[in-house]
């Protein structure tokens, strides 16, 4: 190469070396020179200041994730695999490991948690950590530290809550509410790990109180559900993921914990479902000071009071809590609490609904009293109830005694059927064999029941023993066509029946128009 060639090419390196530095130098601002050129991103002029009240609202939010999220955690569960344990209505589900299929071996699955002490209990959803195997519960907290061996402590399926631990010393801990000073159309915010999204946060309100979705199934073999359900409902974004994990107010203050959706697809839809921060209290307090929860039991199967209930027993309109049954042996017997009463208030406090009483009566300890104000036959009168704790052995109502083996069925009983058209349910005389069977002295048996007809609305079953109508026993289907037609079309009647599961229950109907 000639001393020519070689001069031009060290100025032309050099030009391009000025090029670059200038080029480079122009990005310090939001303007450079490209081939003569000026280009300007963005308006040139100061940001405007914001409105005082977005500035506020963005403020306060903002305080609120601050404070809150370190104290959620984010958990993964191992489990042993299992038949699919989603036994719920079809809209409503718990979110968490559960939602995973079932296969051969052992399953992941992830939820959240809320701390709940310094020093490393943590609260989370029953159905989160349920049949995870041995130091098989692994916790992260906010900050990426990461404990692989959590202890479960204690469960309580009765509200599908669990209180598990991490070893570990200050650890951040959040205020915890009073939910029932929540009302609808409260501000609230759902925090947790949805779709192993960890530390999300969400906004909503809230759009219920109160709710009972059936989707605790825990009872006994005679049938009585012991589930405790009083969710709060919100429109706050949660999904699978979401359990365990806190849902707080506009004052950073944890009112409930996330457990449930309401969904078509296992993914959320709209509702949300959160367990009042109060009753986990008592849950979790019990489980970390006992082991278990210690729960006083009144032992009444109950029901709500709708319009035909109430006008078949005498009242102006819909109140109180139904008495189906009282457990033989149990607090509301020995108090004096019968069948068919109906409870209005609760230490003075109106209760309209099974799971609003079911909730008072799972938040007292054995041994408490509760002072109830219960209508019966058309009068008030107050009981003052000692609750018990419930025996695990123990059936929600006591089965009935085996009669007398050495009885024969009667080959004189008559089979003639009667059929009820305004009803819409066939019924006929109980045989010898039959009575046996139901444990009964007297009644008539459901043959069959017409769809959509008024008895198929009040949930009378073929197979139902009517024992009694009001004061009288049912003898005779000619007895009880009698009692009937004794009724004008409007009119409201308490029949008692027995189901083919040998429980007890009243069913409240209305005498239509012909």
């Amino acid at each position: 190469m000639s001393t020519k060639s070689v001069i031009v090419a060290v100025l032309l390196i050099g030009l391009g070396i000025v090029f670059g530095v200038t080029l480079v130098s122009s990005f310090k601002g939001v303007e450079f020179s490209f081939a003569g050129q000026d280009v300007k991103l963005g308006a040139q002029s100061k940001s405007s200041t914001p409105n005082p009240a977005l500035q506020a609202l963005n403020d306060a939010y903002h305080a609120i994730a601050k404070d809150v999220t370190p104290t959620v955690v984010y958990i993964v569960v191992k489990s042993q695999p299992h038949a699919d344990r989603n036994n719920q209505a079809p809209f409503f589900h718990f979110f968490g490991p559960d939602m995973q299929m079932p296969r051969q071996q052992p399953e992941l699955g992830a939820g959240s948690g809320v701390i709940l002490t310094s020093d490393g209990y943590i609260l989370t959803n029953n159905h989160v950590v349920e049949g995870a195997t041995s130091d098989g519960i692994e916790v992260t907290l906010w900050d990426n530290r990461v404990f692989k061996k959590a202890k479960l402590i204690g469960t309580d399926k009765f509200t599908d809550l669990a209180v598990i631990k991490v070893d570990a010393q200050d650890l951040p801990i959040p205020r915890l509410g009073n939910s029932d000073d929540v009302e609808v159309g409260h501000v609230v915010f759902a925090f947790g790990n949805p779709l192993a999204l960890t530390s999300t946060m969400t906004q909503g309100i809230v759009s219920a109180l109160g709710r009972n979705l059936g989707i605790i199934q825990e009872g006994t073999a005679s049938g009585g559900n012991l589930g405790i359900e009083d969710f709060i409902q919100t429109d706050a974004a949660v999904n699978p993921g979401n359990s365990g994990g806190a849902l707080v107010d506009i004052r950073g203050d944890v009112i409930g914990i996330n457990a449930a959706i309401a969904t078509t697809n296992a993914r959320y839809q709209g509702y949300s479902f959160a367990i009042p921060i109060n009753m986990a209290k008592k849950v979790a307090t019990d489980i970390i000071r006992f082991g278990k929860v210690r729960r006083g039991y009144m032992g009444v199967k109950i029901q709500n009071v709708d319009a035909t209930m109430a006008k078949a027993n005498g009242l102006s309109k819909p109140m109180g809590v139904f008495v189906q049954e009282v457990t033989h042996g149990s607090a509301g017997e020995s108090a004096g609490v019968k069948d068919g009463d109906i409870i209005l208030t609760i230490d003075g406090k109106e209760v309209n609904t099974s799971n609003m009483l079911q909730t008072i009566i799972a938040s007292k300890n054995p041994g408490e009293s509760v002072t109830l104000k219960i209508f019966r036959s058309g009068k008030s009168i107050e009981k003052k109830v000692v609750l018990k704790p419930r025996d695990e052995a123990e059936e929600a109502i006591a089965s009935n005694e085996q009669k007398d083996e050495t009885d024969e069925p009667s080959a004189t009983n008559s089979k003639t059927t009667l059929e009820l058209g305004n009803l819409g349910m066939t019924v006929r005389n109980l045989d010898a064999k039959t009575k046996k069977d139901y444990g009964v002295e007297n009644g008539i048996i459901v043959a069959a029941v017409e769809p959509l007809s008024e008895a198929n609305k009040r949930n009378i079953l073929a197979s139902d023993v009517i024992v009694s109508v009001g004061d009288q026993p049912v003898t005779s289907i000619t007895q009880f066509e009698k009692l009937i037609k004794a009724k004008k079309a409007g009119d409201a009647l308490l029949m008692r029946v027995k189901g083919a599961d040998k429980s007890m229950k009243f069913v409240a109907i209305e005498v239509p128009e012909k």
